[in-house]
């Protein structure tokens, strides 16, 4: 063969191979952009305006949101809520901080309560300025109120409510009471999700796993992209296989993706202010895989983000409040709920639990 034949079979070769590897890893890169290694830090804000101080794991002084981004956290989700008490978790104050978290490259994941408080299913409040409402008003405006957050702040994930098990916007959301109601209420708000952008993807949300097939199959006829899981070992059991095999059912059945949208574990059961925490007991850990220890947080999350990933479909986590540290200062009684399941320990220092949302 002449030698400029075997020089020219050499450069295809070399092209193919090249596009061949180019190809790999631009499907890899969108692979990794498809998944989420989240933090729900919706407190962040107020939080700030404290001004702790924070530091990585040689002591050195860091912001907060800096350790994220070079930790691998690449979604923030957000709760919102109708008309708070006060500005924080407001449409405004949202708004601001998603455009600021946007600019640094993070996803936005917004968590629309429906409500002007907490909503979970033991309570799914209607906002004040919405109760007097007709069930006919009250879907009309739970359209214009999603559209109004699609065109403010084009979320890449945007939930129909927090946590819906029994419902959403109480009483004329009650699944007890009104099934079909509640999935009209649903379908207003994934119709305008859907009518105001091709790009973002709705998530239907339920607390716990265990009755998660009799929700999906409620909700069947809403157009929504992902399940959403809330999985806390106090609430809803202490088997990770369990939780695994449930996903992956979720999975088959629905054809839908699948993501741990809250999830979170403690790495101390002591406190670090006077306010109530809502974990504080080793009945409510998995003992003994996962001590209430630095290492057993860590650990906890290193074996979450494997299960979700083992689930087909399975297109990662959220970590909730990874910011609530004790702001409010060590003898305050209205302060964090939560300082012992934050990321950062009660010396605002990184935890290492924060390596496990690096995806490399």
């Amino acid at each position: 063969m002449k030698l400029k034949n075997i020089k020219y079979i050499l450069i295809v070769s070399l092209f193919f191979s090249c596009q061949a590897d180019n190809d790999m890893e631009n499907s890899e890169n969108q692979l990794i952009s498809s998944i989420i290694s989240g933090v729900d830090i919706s407190d962040y804000p107020k939080i700030s305006s404290f001004n702790p101080t924070f530091y990585d794991e040689n002591n050195n002084k860091i912001s907060f949101i800096n350790s994220l981004i070079q930790n691998g956290v690449n979604t923030v989700r957000l709760k919102l809520w109708v008309n708070p008490v006060n500005e924080h978790s407001s449409l405004k104050e949202v708004k601001q901080f998603s455009s600021e978290l946007k600019s640094l490259g993070f996803k936005i994941l917004i968590t629309p309560h429906f409500s002007d408080t907490w909503a979970h299913p033991g309570q799914q409040q209607t906002p004040s300025d919405w109760a007097q409402l007709s069930f006919e008003e009250l879907k009309n405006q739970v359209y214009a109120y999603t559209s109004q957050i699609m065109n403010e702040i084009n979320p890449d994930y945007i939930q129909i409510g927090n946590e819906i098990n029994t419902g959403i916007l109480f009483p004329h959301g009650r699944i007890a009471d009104n099934q079909d109601q509640f999935v009209e209420l649903v379908k207003q708000g994934a119709n305008a999700v859907r009518n105001s952008s091709t790009n973002t993807k709705i998530i239907l949300h339920c607390a716990g796993f265990q009755s998660s097939d009799w929700f999906f199959n409620i909700v069947d006829e809403v157009d929504y992209d992902i399940i959403g899981i809330s999985y806390y070992p106090m609430h809803h059991g202490k088997s990770l296989n369990d939780l695994q095999t449930q996903l992956s059912n979720l999975s088959s059945n629905f054809e839908k993706e699948i993501l741990i949208a809250e999830t979170s574990y403690p790495f101390t059961l002591g406190w670090n202010d006077w306010t109530n925490n809502n974990l504080g007991y080793e009945e409510h850990l998995i003992l003994p895989d996962y001590p209430a220890s630095p290492q057993g947080q860590k650990d906890f999350i290193r074996d979450i983000k494997n299960l979700i990933f083992e689930v087909n479909n399975g297109i990662g986590f959220c970590y909730w409040g990874a910011e609530r540290i004790a702001w409010d200062g060590e003898t305050s009684i209205n302060g964090s709920t939560w300082e012992n399941q934050a990321v950062f320990d009660f010396n605002n220092k990184e935890l290492p639990v924060l390596e496990e949302f690096n995806l490399d």
